[in-house]
């Protein structure tokens, strides 16, 4: 894929990520980028932009307070034997994605199945999309962070009971299209397996594994 490499699609992703979770903003590292998250369960997260084996067994080696994240550029069943001990993978593997995201928005607006009704909204540079279901109840979501010509998906669900409608594939449309109005030409997302199946029909395509892992507290008395 020629529009954007691996790297950059890294730090799209990075700061897109910060943006839509309100995190803070992200700092460069020769290894990749910090952010100080600043939750209970998630104080900050380290990613790392390659496969650099060294950088993850310095990161998980002299980091000993809990709550901390690890994001790699890798197979689950790579990072695994590098980290140090207290730290555990965490669900995975996920998938680095990217699209080019049109010049002109569709003129045929997103629209909702039977039923449901689509809302879209923008504040602070991010833009949520919010699926309600016939009796008003929460269906689907997402947010999408445009920062400069790249733009990062995030957090897009469909509600179980609400599932295989189209919905997910809604959300990310009406995002992807504000995005693209508001000047983006790269879309870019972390992706689920299950995720990674729905981008995949929309023309998403992988750049990288993901894997993670998280810092837990020691045992008592260890």
């Amino acid at each position: 894929m020629s529009f954007i490499s691996t790297t950059e699609a890294v730090r799209a992703w990075v700061h897109g990520w910060a943006a839509s979770r309100n995190a803070a903003e992200p700092a460069p590292r020769p290894w990749g980028f910090t952010i100080d998250v600043g939750l209970p369960g998630h104080v900050a997260r380290h990613i790392v932009h390659s496969d650099d084996e060294a950088a993850v067994r310095e990161i998980t080696e002299s980091t000993t307070g809990p709550g901390v994240w690890l994001k790699a550029c890798m197979p689950p069943g790579t990072l695994a034997p590098l980290l140090a001990p207290g730290w555990s993978l965490t669900d995975g593997p996920d998938f680095l994605m990217a699209t080019p995201l049109p010049a002109t928005p569709s003129r045929a607006p997103a629209e909702p199945p039977g039923g449901y009704r689509l809302r879209t909204w923008t504040r602070a540079g991010v833009t949520r999309a919010l699926v309600r279901a016939s009796d008003g109840g929460y269906a689907a979501r997402g947010q999408i962070a445009v920062g400069g010509d790249s733009a990062v998906a995030d957090q897009v669900e469909t509600d179980p009971a609400h599932q295989r409608r189209g919905l997910g594939r809604l959300v990310v449309r009406a995002l992807t299209e504000a995005a693209a109005e508001q000047g983006a030409t790269t879309g870019v997302l972390v992706a689920t397996p299950e995720g990674r199946a729905l981008y995949e029909t929309s023309g998403w395509r992988v750049l990288t594994p993901v894997a993670s892992a998280v810092r837990g507290p020691d045992p008592a008395g260890a």
